[in-house]
């Protein structure tokens, strides 16, 4: 007879419930994790990881085509659609691959089905109508497991808008756009977030003619509005077409294309395009768990939690996309870790959500941690902006990437790094500085004296500080 009893069960194996069950597992806990489809959930498999993989293909693509910029010749290029997303899929297959083998590496039971929670103590698992993916041969399946507490870390999924229902064929979500074994050659993506940008960007650089639409003014709507308009520019002159303060009002579905009906400043205009991308954001997983039965509170379509994750319900605690914005992997791991580590009794510190760091990784990259400049005056701060353009970099102009901007923003009395924004060439990878800086609670004198490496491209980040302070070298 299986072992039924646990100490933690974790509902979904993505990067929350996955990270979650290690951690747990290292504090001594007996941990079972309940999978209906995917170990590494939907980040590692129709979301960070493989949107990551497709934009690689599209970054080296769009550096052959422009191999004259760099005094080399590349003739003949071309795109391989099929062979793009074999190698996407490829890299999703290795990960999967390694998920499993932590588990078994950490003695964590998966349980492969959808799991209900009965009660506070209880889950049933019933089987789920779905190819399961990478699942260890030994995982249970149905039944009744008991544990002491039960993590909904369920994730989220694409939200649907009334008129944009996707059908899979003309009308994608992002999990469409990812399989498209033919690239369209022409795309509306309706919605300038992340994901909507991403896929926006992608499909530009392997030629598709491009139109996004953004109901509100500014694309990129969580971005500091000075780094989204350098972004914008860029889009443009990369021929991406940008519609804001528009929405879409119909779509006319024909064999194989679509006439989508934009409104703006009171006007209509009509654009067929091959395919469309819905990316209008997501929503928790919260249905069919027996929240509502057991009295859990929800708002906004996701769970409602304190600080270290629990919800009102004892024994029943939530993380990542279902528990609320931001809707971030490493949120969700991070808010799995602070879960179990306070159900052990180690009393970690509650996640402070303006330290958790944004990246959107279109070309030019996208990232930013804390206040936006408009965030900070509206919270009545007295502040300082120091700004850098790439332009003033040896390292990004010796790059032919001289196209960027970082922008820092200080509390002006404390020196308080409160927001730092970037856009240019890898600052998914230097935006971290800046969130280790925060986290220290690093003041403008501790960056001013820090020695950044030369030449790189880092080194906007301590210009754009000097700039704050009316002491920058390069500009």
């Amino acid at each position: 007879m299986a072992d039924t009893s646990f100490d933690i069960i974790i509902i979904g194996a993505g990067p929350g419930g996955y990270v979650t069950a290690i951690r747990a597992a290292q504090l001594g806990f007996k941990v079972a994790v309940v999978e209906r489809q995917f170990l590494g959930g939907i980040c590692n498999n129709w979301g960070c990881i493989p949107t990551k993989a497709l934009l690689r293909s599209a970054e080296i693509y769009h550096y052959m085509t422009h191999a004259k910029d760099y005094g080399l010749a590349a003739e003949n290029v071309k795109a391989d659609p099929a062979a793009v997303i074999a190698r996407s899929r490829g890299v999703v297959n290795r990960l999967n691959t390694g998920v499993g083998f932590l588990f078994k590496k950490n003695k964590i039971t998966t349980i492969k089905g959808e799991a209900v929670i009965d009660a506070p103590g209880k889950i049933t698992v019933k089987n789920y109508d779905s190819p399961l993916v990478n699942m260890p041969k030994d995982a249970l399946g149905a039944g009744t497991y008991q544990a002491k507490h039960i993590i909904v870390a369920t994730g989220a999924r694409p939200r649907t808008l009334p008129g944009l229902e996707p059908d899979g064929k003309l009308v994608w979500t992002y999990f469409d756009a990812l399989a498209a074994t033919k690239f369209p050659k022409s795309l509306l993506v309706v919605g300038s977030g992340a994901i909507g940008i991403e896929f926006a960007s992608f499909y530009r650089t392997m030629g598709a003619e491009v139109t996004v639409v953004e109901v509100l003014p500014q694309i990129l709507p969580v971005e500091d509005a000075e780094i989204a308009g350098v972004a914008r520019k860029q889009f443009e002159k990369q021929g991406m077409k940008i519609i804001a303060g528009a929405k879409v009002t119909k779509l006319d579905k024909k064999a194989d294309s679509v006439t989508a009906t934009i409104e703006a400043d009171g006007k209509t205009q009509q654009i067929t395009v091959d395919r469309v991308i819905a990316a209008v954001g997501v929503v928790g997983n919260v249905e069919n768990l027996g929240l509502e039965k057991l009295g859990v509170k929800t708002e906004r379509g996701t769970i409602k939690i304190d600080d270290f994750c629990k919800t009102n319900v004892p024994g029943i605690y939530a993380i990542g996309d279902v528990a609320g914005p931001p809707m971030l992997a490493h949120k969700a791991e991070h808010e799995g870790i602070i879960c179990v580590e306070a159900i052990k009794g180690l009393h970690p510190h509650p996640m402070d959500k303006l330290k958790i760091p944004g990246c959107t990784y279109c070309h030019p990259q996208i990232a930013s941690v804390g206040l936006t400049e408009a965030k900070a005056k509206e919270g009545g701060r007295d502040i300082r902006v120091g700004r850098f353009p790439f332009v003033g970099n040896g390292k990004a102009i010796a790059q032919g990437e001289d196209q960027g901007l970082v922008k820092v923003i200080f509390d002006k009395k404390t020196g308080q790094l409160l927001g730092a924004h970037m856009v240019g060439s890898e600052v998914t990878e230097l935006i971290q500085g800046f969130v280790v800086a925060m986290n220290l609670e690093t003041t403008e004198e501790e960056l001013m004296h820090t020695i950044f490496p030369h030449p790189t491209i880092s080194e906007t980040m301590k210009e754009a500080v000097l700039d704050a302070y009316g002491r920058v070298l390069n500009m």
